[in-house]
């Protein structure tokens, strides 16, 4: 039973890392990415859906994202999203794809981007504390009903401490290559 607990713990674990892995992936460093504009939504024909159900999305330069919408009629729908979506885009519409010039960060936005991957980094380590601490209260609950034993309980406690460690340091490597990559643009 105590097995479980940590099994369900683990999959919510790697489920908070990989959700943090895809968040920081947003992020604008000064290079095109796709993922920067894939969640964009687009109010086609009265429903919003997000850009990359719309579109193909590649970034054929460094500083370069190109945009085909499948649908022809719907540029300026996708133009008009890119722009509402407070990204500091600025896309180029030529009639049959869309351009989109990735400018160059100040020295200013690279300070405010890396306090903002800092902050989602430790948004991924609360995340992954509150699971720890569920984990360990539904062992307590186990312990108390008597379904299993006090070895049992503090060994399960011990693995739950080793599994965050685990998590952790693997969110401080994400946050340390993502600001390394906004430094080195």
């Amino acid at each position: 039973m105590a097995e479980e607990v940590r099994q369900e713990m683990l999959a919510h674990m790697k489920r908070t890392v990989e959700v943090l892995k895809t968040s920081l992936g947003k992020i604008q460093t000064g290079r095109a990415n796709p993922a920067m504009v894939e969640d964009v939504v687009v109010d086609y024909y009265g429903a919003p859906t997000p850009l990359k159900q719309l579109a193909t999305l590649v970034a054929p330069d460094p500083d370069l994202l190109v945009v085909q919408p499948y649908d022809k009629t719907q540029m300026a729908a996708v133009e008009k999203a890119i722009l509402a979506a407070g990204l500091g885009l600025n896309p180029a519409n030529d009639g049959k794809v869309i351009r989109i010039k990735i400018p160059k960060l100040s020295e200013e936005r690279r300070e405010e981007l890396a306090r903002v991957i800092k902050a989602r980094g430790e948004e991924g380590k609360v995340a992954l504390r509150n699971v720890r601490r569920e984990a360990n209260e539904k062992l307590e609950r186990m312990k108390d009903d008597g379904k299993i034993s006090e070895d049992d309980y503090r060994r399960g406690r011990e693995k739950n401490d080793e599994s965050i460690q685990e998590h952790s340091k693997q969110v401080d490597e994400l946050i340390e290559g993502k600001n390394k990559q906004l430094r080195t643009i």
